[in-house]
């Protein structure tokens, strides 16, 4: 059997969710949806959804990182947004970081997140080598 890998997250939600922030199996890793959390637990940069975005973005790159990958193995995202306006900043935060890569992705605009603060969440799945 493959080992499987979990990155934990300090989310808020994560320990009534009981979900990991990305899991490794052999060379695939998922990466949980990801919202714009601080630190401390907050959801940060309300109101902007740029920036919100580029949150998301580091917080999945750290996942990867910790789950021994990068960037460039990512091959799906998909981005989430609250108000359809929205979907120009969030691709063009993903464009900064992912412009090089192309993964396939997709955004959709759903109902809301746990949080009204929260405007944007991604994922992303990425295989190592």
């Amino acid at each position: 059997m493959t080992e499987r890998n979990l990155v934990s997250t300090d989310a808020p939600w994560a320990a009534t969710a009981g979900y990991s922030r990305a899991v490794r199996v052999g060379a695939h890793i998922a990466v949980a949806g990801t919202a714009p959390v601080g630190e401390d637990g907050s959801i940060v940069h309300p109101g902007d959804a740029y920036r919100q975005a580029h949150r998301c973005l580091a917080i999945i790159r750290r996942a990867l990182a910790e789950a021994g990958s990068g960037v460039g193995d990512v091959v799906r995202t998909r981005m989430f947004v609250a108000a359809g306006a929205d979907w120009d900043a969030v691709a063009r935060a993903h464009g900064e970081v992912f412009g090089n890569v192309r993964p396939a992705t997709t955004l959709v605009k759903v109902a809301g997140f746990v949080d009204d603060a929260i405007l944007v969440e991604i994922e992303a799945d990425a295989i190592v080598g």
